[in-house]
Parts: structure tokens; sequence; C-alpha cells
């Protein structure tokens, strides 16, 4: 075989995926990205329960909302990059790989991370460098995009400008994350420039990203995420159960209800097709790629947190000699489910279905699971709540189906 063949399969021009490619599926090497993700996932959920068990509810949720964005926002880029350009050469592996290797120096640094907010001063250079590094693979990716796509050179040079400058951003919070009082105003004003960024670019020019291949990277996410929540509330169990505890049967009861929420959780998220609304506002130009797109934050920071929450909970009553901790673990799980329910109806259901068939089951069903929240079997209470959901919901998608 000559050189320039060899050379033609190694560098390819990243040129743009067809959005309406049949059969389009994620790729092998996005599911290890994804792997790679949910470790710092885990991270953060474990820097939350261990927050919580110490009675540091504040820092700690401030401290997971904090680094839970660093890894979605990341992980949300790269997706979306992949779905309009994904040509899986070696340039784009390389850089995918250097992605991951960021994502993993984030993950290392999410404890510390944890530490400075609870101490008020700046643990962040871990978190940082990581972040920066994810986000230099992208710049690359998107200068490389700029240079094989001329009708969207514009959004992929303003891509690469936006997230260089937004990074810089980064190092100067971090250089001024020492100084007291400044971390949270400035982090929520680079969340802000971050958010900004895909908005401001694709004015020039929208990406052609695939409904149904971001559909499946979505749902594909949240199912790792749940998947976490899963191992770490078995992890807890599994502790509770082998250590010396004399309430068994309250663990089994934190297991079953934890067992109920997440499966309930689990079926409500794919009760619809998100692909249906996403390939309607690709071609309709309402835009509500981006409520299911940035809204997402909010839904898979609640799952994890739901992991978390259960982690805790088991622990408090394994060893309930700490009373303290009842109401805290007791809303560690049934805030992120309430969250989770609520967000999940406006940024999923509610583009399906707008009426107040949807939205009073969801509310509701939110309300009785903060409600239940002083109960001493809350967890119980709220995955007996979310299995009648489940009933509603799926009677409801399933007459819209027949309908049209």
């Amino acid at each position: 075989m000559s050189a320039p063949a060899v050379t033609a399969r190694l560098v390819r021009p990243l040129r743009p995926r067809d959005p309406d490619e049949q059969g389009r599926v994620a790729s092998e090497l996005e599911l290890l990205t994804d792997l790679c993700f949910v470790v710092a996932v885990a991270q953060a959920a474990a820097a939350l329960h261990h927050g919580l068990v110490a009675g540091l509810v504040g820092p700690a949720v401030l401290g997971y909302a904090m680094a839970f964005f660093a890894i979605w926002w990341a992980w949300l880029n790269f997706s979306w990059f992949s779905s309009a350009y994904d040509n899986d050469d070696v340039g784009y592996r390389l850089l995918t790989i250097l992605q991951i290797v960021g994502v993993l120096t984030l993950a290392a640094g999410i404890m510390t991370l944890a530490e400075g907010v609870e101490e008020r001063e700046g643990h962040f250079g871990l978190v940082v460098v990581g972040y920066v590094v994810m986000r230099v693979g992208l710049v690359l990716q998107w200068l490389r995009a700029a240079r094989n796509d001329p009708a969207r050179r514009r959004t992929c040079l303003r891509y690469a400008l936006g997230i260089v400058v937004v990074q810089l951003g980064w190092v100067a919070f971090y250089l001024a994350s020492h100084v007291p009082g400044l971390v949270v105003p400035l982090f929520a004003a680079l969340v802000a420039c971050e958010l900004l960024v895909p908005a401001w670019a694709e004015r020039t020019g929208e990406t052609s990203w695939h409904p149904h291949h971001i559909a499946e990277r979505y749902g594909l996410f949240f199912i790792i995420v749940l998947g976490e929540t899963i191992l770490s509330a078995t992890l807890a169990v599994q502790e509770a159960f082998t250590g010396e505890t004399e309430h068994r049967v309250a663990v089994a009861g934190v297991t079953l209800g934890g067992v109920l929420v997440v499966f309930s959780l689990w079926w409500l998220y794919f009760s619809r097709e998100a692909a249906e609304v996403l390939e309607r506002a690709r071609r309709d130009g309402t835009h509500a790629q981006y409520l299911f797109g940035f809204g997402h934050y909010v839904i898979y920071a609640a799952a994890a947190g739901v992991g978390a929450g259960l982690a805790a909970r088991t622990e408090a009553v394994a060893h309930p000699e700490g009373r303290h901790l009842d109401l805290v673990t007791s809303a560690a799980v049934t805030v992120p489910v309430a969250v989770l329910l609520l967000a999940m109806w406006v940024v999923h259901l509610r583009l399906h279905d707008r009426s107040w068939r949807t939205a009073v089951p969801f509310v509701g069903a939110a309300a009785l699971v903060l409600a239940s929240t002083p109960l001493p079997v809350s967890e119980l209470v709220t995955g007996a709540v979310l299995a009648a959901l489940v009933v509603v919901e799926t009677r409801l998608a399933a007459r819209r189906a027949s309908a049209g």
C-alpha cells in the first residue's frame, strides 16, 4: 500500500456528518469516554456523601454543584461536537484521549475541591488543570473542523475562540480562588460565559448534529449515572451488613426504597422518545435543543445526588447513634428525587406534552416526595410514589402514542 493511502486512513478531513444519516449510533470511543467521565461523577458523588455524613451540608452541596458542572459541561461539548464531526481517524482519537486525560485529572482533584469550598480557600488546582486539558483537546478539534468545513468555518472558529477566552477566565479563577468571597461569584460568572459560547457560535451557522445520536448519547449517560447511583448504594449496604449493626431491617428498607427509586427514574426518563423533539427542533428552528441540552445538568446532577443520598441514608440507619443525621440524610434522598422529577418534566417530557396531563402528576409526585422527608421510612414512601407515577406516565405515553 502506498504512503498516501496509509496517510489518508490515518488522518482524514474533519468534515461534517450527515444529520439525517441512517442507523447512527454511539461509537466505541464515545462509550469509553463516557466511562471515564463517570469516574469523575463517582468522585463528585463520594465527596457529597462524605460531606453530608459529616454534617457539612452547605459546602458539600456547593462543591458538588461546582465539580459536576465541570464534568457535565466537558461531556456535553464533547458529545455535541462528536455528533457533528466524528470521523474516527487517528487525530480524532488522540485528541479524544487528551480529553480523557483531562477528565481523569479533574476527577483526581474533586476531593480537594470539596475541601477548598469547606475551608473557603483555594484547592482548585487539579480540577482547573484537568478542565483546561479537556478544553485544549476540544479547541484543537474545532480548529480541525474549521479547516475542513468552509460552510461553518466561522462557527467553528467562534467555538475555538470562545473556549480559549473562557479558559483564560478559569485560570484567573484559580489565581483568585485564594481570596475569600470571590469563589462563588467568579464561578457563576464563568458558568454564564460557558453557556453563552454555543449560542454565540451557532448564530453564524448551526452545526450538523444528529437528533437520534444526541438522544442516544444523553440516554446512555443517564443510564451510566444511574449505574453509579446503584454502585454507591450497594457499597453502602455492603458496608452496613458486614459491619457491626443491629439495624439490618432498616438497612433493607433503604435498599428496597433505593431499588424502587432508581428503576422508576429509569422508566420515567425513557417513557418518551427524546429524538422526536430534537428532530422537530432542528427542522423547525425552535432551539428546544438548548433547553434539552443545557437542562440535563440538573437531571444528571440530581440523579448522581440520589446515589450519594442513598449511601448517606444507609450509613445513618445502620449507625443511628448520631440522630441529628436522620432529617439530613432523608432530605439527601427526597430533595434530589423531587428536583429530578421537576427537571425531567421541564427539560424532557414537557417538550412532548405541555398540558396539565403530564405536569400535574410530576409536580404532585415531587410534592409528595418532599412531604415524606420527616418520615422514618421516607425512602420507601419515595419509591412507592415514583412507582405510582410510572403507572400514570406509562398510560399517558401509551395514550399519546395511539392518538398520534
